[in-house]
């Protein structure tokens, strides 16, 4: 039973180390770029985050609320950020160069 005891314990503590890096990022993230996604709005998604932070660090892994808690991050990370960071340009496979326009390479009307 100690082990499944230290095994939740882990789980507790990994679930809230993610649903607070999930807040981390919702915080630091502009608030125009949550409507230009359509991904609802940053205070929206600041108090979801946030509500699933508290129920991690109060309930236990076996309660339904951390459970709600975790399937809103997992929402956040898979739908939500991957979107904000294509509108801001956080993407790592876009790489440009200084002298690229809106519209892709400025090579200066050659």
């Amino acid at each position: 039973m100690q082990g499944f005891a230290g095994f939740m314990w882990l789980l507790s503590m990994a679930l809230i180390v993610f649903s607070g890096f999930a807040l981390i990022d919702a915080a630091v993230r502009r608030e125009d770029a949550y409507r230009a996604a359509d991904k609802k709005t940053k205070p929206f998604w600041l108090i979801i985050l946030g509500l699933a932070f508290v129920v991690n660090l109060i309930f236990n892994i076996l309660s339904f609320l951390p459970i709600i808690g975790l399937i809103a991050t997992i929402v956040y990370m898979v739908d939500v950020r991957p979107a904000l960071r294509g509108l801001s340009g956080g993407g790592r496979s876009h790489r440009g160069s200084s002298s690229d326009g809106p519209y892709g390479p400025y090579n200066g009307g050659r």
